[in-house]
């Protein structure tokens, strides 16, 4: 026995022409008065089923039919980071350079972002200003967090934080600073490590419509680990250029090599990612 008409008035016209547009007729079967009414078989659960499948059809086709907009992120490269002569030098670091250089010139980017570590001298991670703190170990803050304590690098204004003088700086359009407060960490270039104070790279990124970021730098299992995390979780698609970072520590390397993959963060080198994005 077939269903009753229904009628059903004062719909979104969006609604109403996606149902048009998609067609969906089983289990219903309608038709059309005007731009906000329509005539339907079946009951009202079945035409909330069919516009959300609609709706979601539509965003779906949306994001799909939304060309990809990439952008490269040049995490702390600096002299303080890289050998010879770095307070908190990364082994082999400055060997990063070559291949973000031959990124930035090989490749196709809509935007390319370098985050600096920019510490007050009284920075709370510096070993020297707390009383009986020991290189390389974690300590707990007086607001209950761990933190690591590290050598005096990249103070503001310092050699230290200047960027590598073979790091090509032309074509970088927007530099984010981090770590600018006394009492806090800063990891992430989009976080501090605290969560409650962000930098403005989300927002440099957003504005430029970015939906694919590519992280490079310095170092691997600390600052480009998280910053990875961070834009994973905000929703970017996450890709670290493995052969254009380097780590501090083997073991913390593997943990962050594993929390990457858990995450699902794509791991990849120069090579591939060249191949992918040449211009």
């Amino acid at each position: 026995e077939r269903a009753p008409h229904r009628k059903i008035s004062c719909l979104p016209s969006f609604l109403t022409r996606d149902l048009r547009y998609w067609n969906l007729e089983p289990p219903l079967v309608y038709s059309f008065v005007s731009k906000t009414t329509v005539h339907f078989r079946g009951d009202l659960d079945s035409l909330v089923s069919s516009l959300l499948l609609c709706r979601s059809c539509a965003a779906r086709m949306s994001q799909a039919s939304t060309p990809a907009k990439r952008a490269l992120l040049i995490v702390d490269v600096q002299n303080d980071f890289c050998p010879p002569s770095g307070s908190l030098m990364v082994k082999d670091g400055a060997d990063v350079i070559p291949h973000i250089n031959k990124l930035k010139k090989e490749c196709k980017w809509d935007l390319i972002c370098a985050s600096q570590d920019w510490h007050p001298s009284d920075h709370c991670s510096f070993a020297s200003n707390n009383k009986g703190a020991k290189l390389f170990t974690e300590i707990t803050m007086e607001s209950g967090s761990k933190q690591m304590m590290w050598p005096v690098h990249c103070v503001q204004g310092s050699e230290g934080a200047k960027f590598h003088n073979d790091l090509d700086l032309n074509s970088i359009d927007k530099i984010v600073k981090k770590g600018t407060h006394q009492h806090v960490d800063s990891y992430s270039a989009f976080f501090d490590n605290d969560k409650k104070t962000k930098t403005e790279l989300n927002e440099i990124l957003e504005k430029h419509g970015i939906t694919d970021l590519y992280i490079t730098g310095l170092a691997y299992d600390f600052c480009v680990g998280f910053s990875a995390l961070d834009a994973k979780n905000i929703g970017y698609n996450t890709t670290v250029i493995t052969d254009a970072t380097r780590s501090v520590a083997e073991e913390s390397a593997k943990s962050m090599k594993k929390q990457l993959e858990e995450a699902k963060i794509t791991q990849i080198g120069t090579k591939d990612v060249i191949a992918e994005l040449s211009k």
